[in-house]
């Protein structure tokens, strides 16, 4: 039996140093020298403190902003630590509500818009935390966010322009805007 354990337990703890150790120490190791600002949660900082995550949205209400999706994480915005869809498929009332509900206070808002407004808008995304925008949901809200800081339209959309992420090699993805370094920028304009 000794002949039989003794291997066992050999191969057990190679396999635990190399699976369990020396993997993730060189995986880490490589992360944080080849990729440092995704490795750290890719943090958004202003005057050097961190104030979100590139990756993770963040709820924004004052006309000021411009809004991101809406989140099915909590009636309070975006709540990373409850991420997860609302699990209410496209026959259930209360889907139908929410998003009707969405769409009132979108047009309340702004009630001068009479654009169409973008799905994303009124509906949650699968994870709640979506940290983008459509540019066409960007310029749905252009006027609305341009008005509540009395700035001239143009200024606005030349900053949604300068954050607007394109597909990688052009094909790779859909154009889209983080809302979280969009608004810290109009926050610099002030």
């Amino acid at each position: 039996m000794n002949k039989t354990v003794r291997p066992l337990l050999v191969v057990f703890a190679a396999l635990t140093l190399v699976t369990g150790v020396a993997y993730p120490l060189v995986v880490t190791a490589v992360g944080q020298t080849v990729f440092p600002h995704q490795a750290h949660g890719s943090l958004i900082l202003r005057d050097g403190k961190p104030v979100g995550s590139a990756l993770i949205g963040q709820n924004f209400s004052d006309p000021g902003h411009f809004w991101g999706r809406p989140s099915a994480t909590g009636p309070f915005g975006n709540n990373a630590a409850a991420s997860s869809g609302s699990n209410q498929g496209p026959l259930n009332p209360a889907l139908v509500d929410a998003a009707k509900g969405r769409l009132d206070a979108l047009r309340a808002a702004d009630p001068t818009n009479k654009a169409a407004v973008p799905v994303e808008l009124v509906s949650a995304s699968a994870s709640g935390l979506d940290p983008h925008i459509s540019p066409a949901a960007a310029q749905y809200q252009l006027a609305r966010v341009a008005a509540a800081r009395k700035l001239p339209v143009e200024a606005v959309q030349a900053l949604v322009a300068q954050h607007t992420t394109r597909p990688l090699l052009g094909v790779l993805g859909e154009p889209v805007v983080n809302v979280l370094q969009l608004n810290l920028a109009l926050d610099a304009t002030r």
